[in-house]
């Protein structure tokens, strides 16, 4: 694999594929966009000849199938993760998964083992581990600016939204694929990436609510936890709240770093004898860090921040948060 071009195919060439994730791709040097997938056949072709991709499939088996494939790129709802996930390990192929890895602990755990047992590389696109503004964060951690980290405060709220007051079916709201609602979509994130920065968490608890009545999956969360290097955390997420807040606290023994998991927000850091803002823009197509990182993976230059094996640690943790 290291010494041509890796043809990928894309399963679910949905909203996240169009300028997420689906250009770096086609744009990191040695690699190839060669097939996507997508039930309705009519949208896979459309989505074929706008991104100029060689094929297209309706039928997921056939596009993990092809020979010319050799790596799968899973972007479909998170009920589907682990069926074809799993499917991808039996044909031998490399593998990057959309977040969340799949809906429960349980599942990701089985995904993992199977790529371990055919020793093939598995990724998760739990992306922000790869954006320059969260390793600035992580560079300021590392090099002590606040002191010993004491705690982590993050909060996400938002308002509901036009789409779930209408009653409309969405796959994010519906308990049988995304239990916790935009918790699994979103706080999946945030959770995810403070793993990467203070480390994996040894002990969690936490309590899931549906406090709208608007749909099946739960709209609010709080939960807290402890570190293995004994930093405690504390989060609350709200999807019923009157207006969207974005907010992460690190306090450490002499100072605070603040930042926003999803907003384009400067990055603050305070302590006794200054304060320092950095904004640090996102790329254009969000995932081509994340993407470009695998090719080094694949070369043997660097290991990737995002496995199957953090994702399922990340997984472990979102079910705890979520009472299961």
């Amino acid at each position: 694999m290291i010494d041509k071009t890796v043809k990928w195919g894309i399963l679910g060439c949905g909203d996240v594929t169009e300028v997420k994730s689906g250009p770096a791709y086609q744009q990191v040097s040695g690699f190839e966009l060669h097939a996507v997938m997508r039930r309705d056949l009519v949208k896979a072709k459309d989505y074929a000849r706008r991104h100029q991709v060689p094929k297209f499939y309706g039928d997921a088996d056939a596009l993990i199938n092809d020979p010319a494939v050799d790596a799968v790129y899973i972007a479909t709802p998170p009920d589907s993760h682990a069926r074809y996930a799993l499917k991808v390990a039996a044909a031998g192929k490399t593998c990057c998964i959309e977040k969340p890895m799949a809906p429960s602990y349980e599942d990701c755990l089985a995904i993992q083992e199977a790529f371990e047992v055919k020793k093939l590389p598995l990724f998760v696109a739990y992306y922000r581990r790869s954006l320059p503004r969260f390793e600035k964060v992580r560079s300021w951690l590392e090099a002590s600016k606040i002191g010993d980290i004491r705690h982590v405060s993050l909060h996400l709220s938002k308002a509901a939204s036009p789409l779930d007051l209408s009653g409309a079916v969405n796959w994010r709201t519906q308990a049988s694929i995304a239990y916790g609602g935009y918790f699994d979509d979103l706080a999946s994130h945030g959770m995810d990436l403070l793993l990467y920065l203070l480390g994996p968490i040894e002990k969690v608890q936490g309590h899931a609510f549906n406090q709208q009545k608007l749909y099946t999956a739960k709209d609010a969360v709080v939960g807290s936890w402890v570190h293995k290097s004994g930093v405690t955390g504390s989060g609350a997420w709200n999807f019923g709240a009157y207006k969207k807040e974005d907010r992460v606290e690190i306090f450490g023994s002499q100072g605070k770093i603040s930042f926003a998991v999803f907003e384009d927000l400067a990055l603050q850091l305070e302590t006794a004898s200054a304060k320092e803002r950095i904004l640090i823009e996102n790329p254009k197509h969000i995932q081509s860090h994340h993407v470009q990182k695998i090719k080094e993976h694949l070369l043997g230059q660097a290991t990737h921040p995002s496995s199957g094996k953090t994702a399922t640690h990340t997984a472990w943790v979102l079910d705890r948060l979520l009472g299961k």
